[in-house]
C-alpha cells in the first residue's frame, strides 16, 4: 500500500486545523538558519519555528494541508510552503541547517520510512541537525486496527501510523550521531479513561 495525500486531503477538508498544542524540545539554533520541515500539516511546529527568528521552508504532499499551513506566516501569498512529497524532495544537496520530520514517517511504510529518511540526510548540510517526533510502541493506540506490517497499523480514517522503538529509531538514522533520544509520556483522558500518549523525539546531526 502506497501512502498518498488522499485520505488527508478528505481530513483536513472536513476538520481543518487538525492539530494544536505545544510543540516541544525542538533543538538550539541561531536566529536565521535555514531549515525544513517535511509535512507541515496547518502548520503548528511552523508557527513555533518562526517564532524562533528561524527561516522556514515547509513540504506536505496535501495541497489543503499547504494552503492552511501559508496562513501562519505574516505574508501569506509569498511563503515558502509548498505541495512535495517528502520521500522525493524538491532541493539541492546539503543546503538545510536541520530538517524536520514531527508525526509524518510513522504515516509511512518501511520503505518509504527510508526514504525519507535518506532525503532528510541528502538535503542536511555538514553539522546539521536532524529533528525526529513520533509515537512509541507504549502509545496507548498502539496495537489498534488492522497491522499492515510489524507493529504498522491501518485505523478507520484510512492512514496508517507506525509505532517506533528508540533501537528502530537509531537505525533508521544510521550512520547520522545521535545527539538526544527521549521517549515522553504524557496522560491523556479519552471518553472518560486515563490513557497514556508516548512519543520519542530525537535529535541527530551530521558529521
Amino acid at each position: 500500500m502506497m501512502p498518498g495525500p488522499g485520505a488527508w486531503e478528505e481530513d483536513y477538508t472536513r476538520r481543518g486545523m487538525l492539530w494544536g498544542g505545544a510543540i516541544h524540545d525542538l533543538p538550539e539554533l541561531p536566529p536565521g538558519s535555514r531549515i525544513l520541515e517535511l509535512g507541515c500539516g496547518n502548520g503548528k511546529a511552523v508557527l513555533a519555528m518562526i517564532d524562533r527568528g528561524w527561516n522556514v521552508t515547509a513540504i506536505d504532499f496535501s495541497s489543503r494541508a499547504v494552503a492552511l499551513c501559508r496562513q501562519v506566516f505574516p505574508d501569506p501569498l509569498h511563503s515558502p510552503v509548498m505541495v512535495a512529497d517528502a520521500r522525493w524532495s524538491p532541493f539541492k544537496n546539503a543546503i538545510f541547517a536541520a530538517v524536520f520530520a514531527i508525526h509524518i514517517i510513522g504515516h509511512m511504510q518501511a520503505p518509504d520510512r527510508q526514504s525519507i529518511a535518506g532525503e532528510m540526510m541528502r538535503v542536511l548540510r555538514p553539522g546539521g541537525l536532524v529533528y525526529f517526533c513520533e509515537f512509541s510502541t507504549a502509545d496507548f493506540r498502539f496495537g489498534k486496527g488492522c497491522e499492515t506490517e510489524k507493529s504498522t497499523f491501518l485505523r478507520g480514517n484510512n492512514i496508517i501510523t507506525h509505532y517506533f522503538s528508540e533501537g528502530e529509531v537509531l537505525d533508521l538514522f544510521f550512520p547520522l550521531t545521535p545527539v538526544v533520544m527521549n521517549t515522553r509520556r504524557r496522560p491523556m483522558r479519552v471518553r472518560g479513561c486515563n490513557l497514556e500518549r508516548s512519543e520519542i523525539t530525537a535529535v541527530f546531526t551530521l558529521q
